[in-house]
């Protein structure tokens, strides 16, 4: 079992930063971890993947260059660095792990999931 809890959202204006944190406890060992969110009304999506190793990295393509994913496995920690933020970026964030280490944009490959956290960008 993996336990996920999710930190850091709040609201902000365009433009601004947030940083999400998730930490993980269990039985994390070779996990890839994702990012997904899901705005109101909306399906949840894909938005940063990284490997156990932090090597292999995934982005969406509307987060890629404003958002940095990364990982400190020593504290069971991972992060979701949003820059450059837009009113489009509201939405819950969930973290995700998937505990066969694989790097995948499919939500339904994840096994444990956070209970999320509401970013909201004002404009």
């Amino acid at each position: 079992q993996v336990q996920l809890v999710e930190s850091g959202g709040g609201l902000v204006q365009a433009g601004a930063s947030l940083r999400l944190s998730c930490a993980a406890s269990g039985r994390t060992f070779i996990t890839a971890m994702g990012w997904f969110r899901q705005a109101p009304g909306k399906e949840r999506e894909f938005v940063a993947t990284i490997s156990w190793s932090g090597i292999n990295i995934k982005y969406s393509d509307s987060v890629k260059g404003r958002f940095t994913i990364s990982r400190d496995n020593a504290k069971n920690t991972v992060y979701l660095q949003m820059n450059s933020l837009k009113p489009e970026d509201t939405a819950i964030y969930y973290c995700a792990a998937d505990s066969r280490g694989r790097i995948t944009t499919t939500q339904e490959s994840y096994d444990y999931w956070g209970q999320g956290t509401q970013v909201t960008v004002s404009s």
